[in-house]
């Protein structure tokens, strides 16, 4: 057996309870396993368990920003379960994401298919003025129902940015409705379409910008290109690269305040195992570049006090 394979199955396979326990950590990461309203694809309900099975395969180093984000605690909690209907699980989402988000730890939550960032988002928007959404994704999500729900997969960013009104930024888009496509110009959003971005980055700083004090983070995994993510439930050709999706992150968490992640729509495929690490590793970087002034360097034994 190697060595990764006899660690703790948390998210990063911490074996030191000083780093893993609930009350030593600052940041939660909270697995949903949710597939309730797909539409193509399925496997999302199994994708937040593969995920951080794939995490226990990390290095904990994060050669960047030279530092170890999880030694600020990570506390991996127990998966939520699916229930029906949809109503009811968007319900006890937003109920348990109040909780999480009171308990003033940084909550990173992996699902399940992407309607259930509606409740968390929710949740973060309720503690935290001036809060704007950075989604990236292949979708607009902006249906006001789909499949005769409005808690579809393909309704969240109609939740956040018609129902609470929450200014939002949306990245990667390469897929839309009409319907959607006519709403566009009332709504608080603005969209960077994949085809004009894709392969450059003078866009960063733009999309950035347009962004509020305090940012929740949501991530379709469909937002990359399907040659980096094949296991997603819609695989959209024409997507992020792996850079491109890193100096975004990067650029926001340096220039905002991000107050909570999620990673959605990763469709566990057996023996698929590169899609699962891709996000685990995402998920880990990010955190890194989250929490960069508050890690010490491991290299010259100092805090990023002076991050650009």
């Amino acid at each position: 057996m190697s060595e990764s394979q006899s660690l703790p199955m948390n998210f990063g396979g911490i074996a030191e309870e000083e780093f893993s326990s609930f009350d030593a950590s600052r940041i939660l990461v909270w697995p949903i396993s949710y597939e309730g309203t797909v539409s193509y694809g399925g496997g999302t309900g199994q994708g937040a368990a593969a995920i951080i099975d794939a995490s226990r395969n990390m290095e904990l180093y994060d050669e960047e920003t030279d530092a170890e984000v999880y030694k600020l605690g990570i506390h991996t909690l127990d998966e939520s379960p699916s229930v029906d209907p949809p109503e009811r699980m968007m319900s006890s989402l937003y109920a348990r994401a109040n909780e999480l988000v009171s308990s003033n730890k940084f909550v990173t939550m992996i699902g399940g298919e992407h309607s259930v960032s509606a409740p968390v988002i929710r949740a973060h928007a309720e503690k935290y003025q001036n809060l704007s959404v950075l989604q990236i994704d292949a979708h607009a999500d902006l249906r006001d129902t789909y499949d005769g729900t409005p808690y579809s997969h393909a309704s969240i960013m109609a939740r956040v940015v018609k129902d609470l009104r929450i200014p939002s930024v949306q990245v990667g888009i390469r897929s839309i409705s009409v319907d959607e496509a006519r709403a566009l110009d009332g709504l608080p959003t603005k969209i960077f379409w994949a085809k004009d971005i894709v392969g450059k980055i003078d866009w960063w700083d733009d999309a950035v910008d347009g962004l509020t004090e305090n940012v929740y983070l949501t991530v379709d995994i469909d937002g990359l290109d399907p040659s980096l993510v094949s296991a997603t439930g819609t695989p959209e050709p024409g997507g992020l690269g792996w850079y491109e999706t890193i100096g975004l992150i990067r650029t926001l968490a340096r220039k905002r305040k991000i107050v909570g992640m999620d990673l959605t729509e990763y469709s566990y495929v057996e023996g698929q195992n590169a899609s699962a690490f891709l996000c685990a590793k995402l998920i880990y970087k990010t955190l890194a570049f989250v929490f960069e002034k508050e890690t010490e360097r491991v290299r010259l034994g100092t805090h990023a006090t002076g991050v650009p």
